[in-house]
């Protein structure tokens, strides 16, 4: 997986670590990070939901937060857990763009080890940034 969870980062908190060769992996990775904070197996999500998230946002950072919430937002409001299928992310222009072909199902307790309960991606230390040929993202949580 390209994500780790950093210890220490924030009290009371999950804090990853995402890397990726490209923006579009990079946000996808995000995704996965994300879900698995509330999943304790990604593997037992079956594709039998889609949904489609557009997202805009200038500085990178805020479009990554904007399409991570978008994951929070339909796990609370349609029990959905997601995984992204397909990004595209434009940066020519002012703001930034991401689409984001998501799929997953309804979150089933019979199958589903869930571990914890996201409620939101906050902006303490939020950033996104390319060193060499990696973009990386750190994200916090609020479980």
């Amino acid at each position: 997986m390209p994500f780790e969870y950093l210890e220490d980062a924030a009290t009371s908190d999950v804090t990853f670590h995402a890397w990726a060769s490209s923006l579009e992996e990079l946000f996808a990775a995000a995704v996965d990070a994300v879900t698995n904070t509330m999943l304790a197996d990604l593997e037992t999500i079956a594709p039998v939901a889609r949904t489609e998230v557009e997202v805009a946002a200038d500085p990178l950072d805020l479009l990554l937060w904007r399409l991570l919430d978008e994951v929070v937002f339909l796990k609370d409001s349609e029990g959905l857990l997601l995984r992204a299928e397909h990004v595209a992310v434009k940066t020519g222009t002012r703001p930034h763009h991401a689409h984001a072909a998501l799929v997953g199902e309804r979150i089933d307790r019979h199958r589903h080890e869930l571990v914890a309960d996201v409620k939101a991606v906050t902006l303490h230390a939020l950033r996104v940034q390319q060193t060499g040929a990696l973009w990386h993202a750190y994200v916090t949580l609020d479980v």
